[in-house]
């Protein structure tokens, strides 16, 4: 079969629709149909069932769109064996990494890596869960806060992670530094506002010193953690954020210190297929380095 035609089809059955499958191969609409009305003239068959809201597989479509799957890897795997032959680490590499740790702590070490490593350009994905399939190869490595559950997968332990109660200085010398779990029912609460996200035990403010079924009630409520820093700092209440995050913002400070946050196991993962990947192995180095000296730095 015609690979092109396949790869029309796969666009198709990925995406739901001809316009989807189109913007996704860069090319037009048109032309995605025809591909896909050619690949069903030569098999006799109808691969979907077109309704207005868009493309539904057939039974035969969902056949042969397992095989298109195991084609796509297959392609993924081989480009990344081609990008692996040379000495050195070169080509592109696709990371996914938690919005918080990648945007505010890893990106700014991106410098560094790519003055070591010039010919390895950094794909980055930030995502709080878990969107992008290793095994697919939809992105070759991951920095994760909980653990890998797949047997091909491969982990490292990178670091833990803390959290903690914040608060700016400036919404303290006004409403007052709680002093007791209790005292944060007379605050604002800023709270993670993704319960389906592996990182929901940052709404800990919410929950601290209350029953798990009688959280406090938040004035803002924000599914991205950068945002629930920029929130505190600009003054708007207090939340549980990341330890990490506190060298880019000296304005906040710690409440209730004798109470201790939820806390994170970072780990890098990779497929066990790339296990011999320079790629991942430079980058999975200087990530580690990293790590390390940070954790060194930070005051225990």
């Amino acid at each position: 079969m015609d690979w092109n035609k396949l790869k029309s089809f796969h666009a198709a059955a990925e995406t739901g629709s001809l316009t989807g499958a189109g913007e996704r191969l860069g090319i037009s609409q048109s032309a995605v149909s025809r591909q896909i009305a050619a690949l069903e003239e030569k098999l006799g068959i109808s691969l979907f069932q077109r309704h207005a809201r868009g493309l539904v597989l057939t039974d035969s479509g969902v056949t042969l769109h397992q095989s298109t799957m195991e084609m796509e890897v297959a392609a993924k795997s081989a480009a990344a064996a081609l990008q692996d032959q040379s000495e050195l680490a070169q080509g592109d590499l696709i990371v996914t990494a938690p919005v918080a740790f990648g945007s505010t702590w890893l990106v700014p070490r991106l410098r560094e890596f790519a003055r070591q490593n010039p010919d390895l350009c950094i794909d980055l994905r930030l995502d709080d869960g878990e969107h992008y399939d290793l095994l697919k190869l939809e992105a070759e490595c991951a920095i994760r806060l909980w653990a890998a559950d797949k047997a091909d997968l491969i982990q490292r332990k990178l670091a833990t992670l803390g959290t903690n109660l914040y608060g700016s200085a400036e919404y303290l010398a006004k409403h007052g530094v709680p002093q007791t779990p209790a005292d944060l029912d007379d605050h604002r609460i800023i709270a993670y506002g993704d319960a389906d996200s592996p990182i929901d035990a940052m709404s800990y403010a919410q929950r601290i010193g209350r029953d798990d079924d009688r959280p406090r009630k938040a004035a803002l409520t924000v599914n991205n953690v950068p945002a629930m820093a920029r929130a505190v700092e600009s003054g708007l209440g207090i939340a549980d954020l990341p330890d990490y995050m506190l060298a880019t913002m000296p304005d906040l400070v710690r409440v209730l210190e004798d109470y201790s946050g939820p806390s994170f196991e970072l780990y890098f993962v990779y497929p066990s297929d790339l296990r011999r990947s320079k790629r991942i192995a430079t980058f999975r180095d200087f990530l580690t380095s990293e790590v390390s000296a940070f954790s060194a730095s930070v005051p225990r």
